[in-house]
Parts: C-alpha cells; sequence; structure tokens
C-alpha cells in the first residue's frame, strides 16, 4: 500500500468520524435514517443552565466513630441518590465535602420544580429493613374496576369546574401516598419518561389550560391528567402533568418472590465493616447486631436456612443473600464473590441505615429555567464567535496550512461536543470555558507546526519532505505542553469543588482531542491537500517567499 493510498484512507476515516459526531450532535439532520436510540441522547446541563435548586446540608457526626465519618457520609449520599432519582430528578449531582470539622452534602437538582417534596423527601430517616420471603401472599382488596371508575367520573367532575385546585383533590381523593404528598405533581417529563396513557394524554391530546383534566386508565388504575404547561420542540418536547391516581385496578396474583417483614431493621444493626475470608482471601461484609437483634436474626435464620434473606434500603433490595445455617451469635458474614469495591458500597449501604447521620439544610438556592436558557445562548454564541475568530486569524496568519487549521478545528469541535453526550459530560457554565478555552489551545499545535514548517522549507527542503519533518519535530514540545496542562486539569478535577471539576473535565478531554485533532487530522488533511506539481509555485500560499529559500527541490 502505497503513502498517497494511506493518507486517502486517513482521510476518509476522519471523514466517517466527523460524520458520526454530526449525528450526535444534530441528530434532527438524520431525521430520513433509522438511528439508534443513543444517538438521540441530550446535552446533560447543569444546575447553572437548566434551573433547579441546590441544597447545602450540614452533617452531624457526633455519634459516628472517629475514623468513619468519610463512609458514613458515603453511605448518606448513596441514599440521597436513590431517593432523588425515585422523585423523578434527571441527572441528580450528589457529593460530600469537609471544611475544617464541618462535614458537609450538596446537591443538585437540575429541573426542580417542587423543592419542598424534594427537600421533604432527602430528609427522611434512611429504612433499613430485613425480609424474609412470603410463602403465602394475600392480594390487597380493592373496590370493583366498576366502582373504580365511578368514583374517578366523581372527582373528574370537580376538577373540571372553574377555578378547581386540582393538588387539593390530590391530597383528598388520591389513593397514592405519592400523589397525596407531592399534590398530584408529575413535574416535567418527556414522553419517554411517562407510560403510554400518560405520554398520550400529556403530548398527543394534551391542551396546556386550567380546564384540561383527562380521564385516562392505565394499568396502575384510573387517573386524571392535567397538562400545566408544555416547552421546547422535537426531541426535547417536555410537559409538566398532574395527576390522581384514584385507586388500583384489581391487583392480578402476584409472580416472582415476595417478602415481608420479619422485625428486624437498621435499628438492630451495631455495625457493618469490610472484611476478609481468612481462606480465600475474597472480600466480604461483616455484621454486627445488639442483643435485640442478634435474637431477632437467629430466629430469622433458623427459619431460613437454605432460603434468601433479603435486605432493603428504602424499599429497594441491596443484598439478598442464602441463609446457610442458622447464626445466634449476633454477628454473620456475607460472601459472595464480591469485588472490593462492590463489598464497600454494600457496607456503606448498610451503614447509611444503621448510623443515622443528621441533616440539616443551611442553604438553599434556586435558578430559574429562563436564567438557564439565557446562559446556555449566551454560551453557545460566545464558542460560534471564538471559534470563527480563531479560524480567521489561523487563515489570516498562515494563509493554506491556516485553513486546513481551521478545518482540524471544525472536527475538533463536533467530536468534542459528541463526546459530551456520550461520556455524557454535565455542561455547565465553566465546563463550557473550558470548552472555550480548549478551542484556542487545539490550535497552539498547529502554530508550532507551521512555524517549523516555514523554518524547513527556507532550509530548502521539498514541500511533501517539509511537512512530514515539521509535524515529527513539533511533537515533543506538543506533547509536554499538553501533557503539563493536563496533569493541572487532574489535579483540579481530584481536589477542587464542583464548578471547578466541571471547567477541568471539559478541559482535560478537549486536550486529549488535541492531541487527535493536531497530529492526526491536520497533519493527514495538509498531505492530502499538498500541491502535487510545482510546488514551488505555491510557496507563498504556506508562507514562504522564494527568495528566503536557498534551493527550491520539486517533490
Amino acid at each position: 500500500m502505497t503513502t498517497h493510498t494511506k493518507v486517502r484512507l486517513g482521510v476518509l476515516g476522519i471523514f466517517i468520524v466527523t460524520a458520526v459526531a454530526v449525528l450526535f450532535d444534530f441528530p434532527r439532520l438524520g431525521t430520513g435514517l433509522t438511528l439508534p436510540q443513543w444517538f438521540l441522547k441530550p446535552f446533560r446541563l447543569g444546575l447553572d443552565l437548566r434551573g433547579g435548586v441546590q441544597l447545602v446540608y450540614s452533617a452531624d457526626v457526633s455519634a459516628i466513630p472517629p475514623g468513619e465519618e468519610s463512609s458514613a457520609l458515603d453511605g448518606v449520599r448513596d441514599v440521597i441518590e436513590r431517593r432523588v432519582n425515585i422523585f423523578g430528578v434527571s441527572e441528580p449531582l450528589v457529593q460530600t465535602s469537609r471544611s475544617s470539622s464541618d462535614w458537609r452534602v450538596i446537591v443538585e437538582l437540575p429541573g426542580v420544580t417542587d423543592v419542598k417534596a424534594a427537600v421533604d423527601l432527602i430528609n427522611e430517616t434512611p429504612r433499613l429493613e430485613f425480609k424474609e420471603v412470603d410463602t403465602n401472599p394475600t392480594t390487597t382488596p380493592t373496590l370493583s374496576e366498576a366502582e373504580i371508575k365511578a368514583k374517578a367520573e366523581t372527582v373528574l367532575k370537580d376538577a373540571l369546574k372553574p377555578k378547581a385546585d386540582f393538588a387539593a383533590l390530590a391530597k383528598e381523593y388520591s389513593d397514592d401516598a405519592g400523589s397525596k404528598d407531592q399534590g398530584g405533581d408529575l413535574g416535567w417529563k418527556k414522553a419517554s419518561d411517562l407510560v403510554p396513557e400518560f405520554s398520550a394524554a400529556c403530548f398527543k391530546d394534551g391542551k396546556v389550560g386550567a380546564v384540561y383534566p383527562k380521564l385516562v386508565k392505565s394499568e396502575f388504575g384510573y387517573h386524571i391528567i392535567k397538562v400545566v404547561e408544555r416547552r421546547g420542540t422535537g426531541d426535547s418536547l417536555e410537559a409538566h402533568c398532574q395527576h390522581i391516581l384514584l385507586s388500583t385496578v384489581p391487583p392480578p396474583a402476584p409472580t416472582g418472590i415476595v417478602w415481608k417483614n420479619t422485625g428486624l431493621s437498621g435499628s438492630q444493626l451495631k455495625r457493618a465493616t469490610v472484611s476478609f475470608d481468612p481462606q480465600t482471601g475474597e472480600p466480604q461484609v461483616s455484621l454486627v447486631f445488639n442483643t435485640e437483634g442478634g435474637k431477632l436474626f437467629g430466629d430469622i435464620t433458623r427459619r431460613n436456612v437454605g432460603k434468601q434473606v433479603a435486605i432493603f434500603l428504602d424499599g429497594a433490595i441491596i443484598s439478598s443473600p442464602v441463609v446457610r445455617e442458622a447464626i445466634t451469635s449476633g454477628s454473620a458474614v456475607i460472601s459472595g464473590n464480591f469485588s472490593i469495591a462492590e463489598a464497600k458500597q454494600l457496607k456503606e449501604r448498610l451503614n447509611a441505615g444503621a448510623l443515622p447521620v443528621p441533616i440539616t439544610i443551611i442553604s438553599q438556592q434556586t435558578v430559574g429555567a429562563t436564567l438557564g436558557q439565557a446562559a446556555v445562548i449566551k454560551s453557545f454564541q460566545a464558542s460560534i464567535f471564538a471559534a470563527i475568530l480563531v479560524g480567521l486569524f489561523m487563515i489570516l496568519i498562515y494563509r493554506w496550512p491556516g485553513l486546513i487549521a481551521t478545518l482540524s478545528l471544525a472536527v475538533y469541535g463536533l467530536v468534542i461536543l459528541a463526546l459530551f453526550k456520550l461520556i455524557p459530560v454535565t455542561l455547565t457554565l465553566a465546563g463550557i470555558s473550558g470548552f472555550i478555552l480548549g478551542m484556542g489551545m487545539a490550535v497552539d499545535a498547529n502554530v508550532l507546526i507551521y512555524e517549523r514548517l516555514k523554518e524547513e522549507l527556507r532550509g530548502g527542503g521539498t514541500l511533501s519532505h517539509a511537512i512530514t519533518l515539521s509535524y515529527r519535530r513539533a511533537w515533543p514540545s506538543i506533547r509536554d505542553g499538553n501533557l503539563t496542562t493536563l496533569l493541572t486539569s487532574v489535579i483540579l478535577m481530584w481536589f477542587s469543588t464542583s464548578v471547578i471539576k466541571g471547567f477541568a473535565i471539559t478541559l482535560a478531554i478537549g486536550l486529549l482531542v488535541n492531541f487527535f485533532s493536531a497530529m492526526v487530522v491536520s497533519h493527514l488533511l495538509m498531505a492530502m491537500l499538498q500541491p502535487r506539481r510545482h510546488p514551488e509555485r505555491w510557496l507563498w500560499w504556506y508562507c514562504v517567499s522564494p527568495r528566503e529559500i536557498r534551493t527550491v527541490k520539486g517533490k
């Protein structure tokens, strides 16, 4: 295979990568194609761009043994993440920090409208429960379906009245605890987040207005759905809906495993720790109960030898080990091919329910969606202006190589945005600043290469050979310069706050793509688009005058 053929194949590969990046960045351009679902992922916007609320809690670790505060806070963070996910918040950010002796939990909830409901949910004490298999499950008696529908139609009449208080109706009539607590508020949702019946009511038939409640039946029962507001278009269309669940339809016979309470909970668990099997060396989780818990655990294991006992945290199973023998000593071990990370996570989850860490809210900051949208528009405009100015500078100073650098910069930008979606990266104002800075740094490598190219041409080298040497000899400077900046970004990611981390992450990704953009994309384009006949006639386009060259040779 000749060098020219290799260059052509390389340029073809760049074209394919760029085309895929364009489909990621602008999926509507592929509306005539059947694109996989992961092409349609939206950008993940942070709190300052999307709007939402930031909650800062102070954690009381006075009851936690010294040295175990960080582990206890990790368990609390895991519980909060699980709760806000259940609440329906997309891309929540929950992190812990320490300032002198003060431990804090920072919660960012993009897109949240009902702040009070989120705060109430987070403030609940984690519930750790031990359950056993129910060998004789029964269904909960309910009204007949005709009675449920009649009740729903009665409530619908009240909801259709002028100035009807939908939230009050939800709290009064709903048979669903979540609907009561939230006043029937579903919050902002996309069609893909809802059951088909809800999606049809909120997106296809729904009309924004206070007098358009609609009766809908789903697998969960009869609901009254109301559309409060809709925003966006196409794939980003969202609707703010409310609902009242009147009652569940007669439930089917239970399938799978049904669990029942045993009376053993996190209040009887003293501590969970990671240990290692003395024979195999595999990580395992050790449990220590108090006197009451040890007796209950002994009774549970005695009647469940050879069966599963499940451990629930906030209603979700975190482990379901099989009991090997009756355990009456008040301590037990959970094993089962854990990795160290898995054992540590289970320990943290168990301790989150066993070691209550009271948290008190000390700060609440709300960012409006309008402010966030304005920030997105301004950031997008800044990115476009930065790219145009950098491209014009390169073309004016370096002429033909500058134009090629501008093309490689376009590839750089498209690939970066696609990676932001694919990883995904939570974009904040600081993160976008890192992206814009990365665009400027992306052409630094081209400046070094093109200055080296002029020196090689002035020394009398052929154009083809000068291009090869310029990339080869500029590489050590490009490598060292980018690696030092990359090291700084890693340090910022490791030790700084969330705002600075967003900047460092986007800058680091930009630096890595910069290696590809400068050393592969621009090199292949330069080799592909260099003049093949009479290259000495094109030297002005490479910023070199024939008078500056001692000897000029053909290719």
